[in-house]
Parts: C-alpha cells; structure tokens; sequence
C-alpha cells in the first residue's frame, strides 16, 4: 500500500460532502426536497414527519460550507491515520 497526501485527501473528502450539500440546497430551492425526505423515510419504514423549511442562501452557503470544512478536516485526519499505519 502506497502513502497518501492528507491534505489532497482532505481537499477530496472536502470537495465530495461540499458537493453532496451543494445537491441537496439545490433540491430545496427547487421544491423537490421534500419528496426525496418522505421517499428516503419510507424506505427505512420511517412515517415521514420531517418538514423542509424553505430555502434561504445564506443557510445554504453555511451549510455547504461548514460540511466541506468538516469534510476537509476528516480527510486531513484520515490521510495522517493512513499513512501512520503505512508499514513498509
């Protein structure tokens, strides 16, 4: 097994849970949202009894900024934990 640059993986994992949120505002903006919570709910046997709350930007900038902070930061973390179990 090869090491692994952590700050690329935290630029990774960074970009993919920015981009997955970025989805989801986009699904509330567009008024498809709810259907997706309800659906996803059914699935797992779950009555749906969450409600979208309308959209607003600025809820959506922080959120797809915060989880791709938090993204970032579990991939520094997991490239660092990666490499120190490296064992040539």
């Amino acid at each position: 097994m090869r090491t692994i640059n952590p700050l690329k993986a935290g630029v990774a994992l960074g970009l993919v849970t920015g981009l997955f949120h970025a989805a989801w505002a986009a699904l509330v903006a567009t008024g498809y949202a709810q259907a997706v919570v309800d659906f996803i709910l059914r699935l797992h046997f779950i009555a749906p009894f969450m409600k979208v709350e309308p959209f607003a930007l600025p809820t959506a900038g922080l959120l797809v900024g915060v989880t791709a902070a938090i993204g970032f930061v579990m991939g520094l973390v997991l490239g660092m934990i990666w490499n120190g179990l490296h064992h040539d």
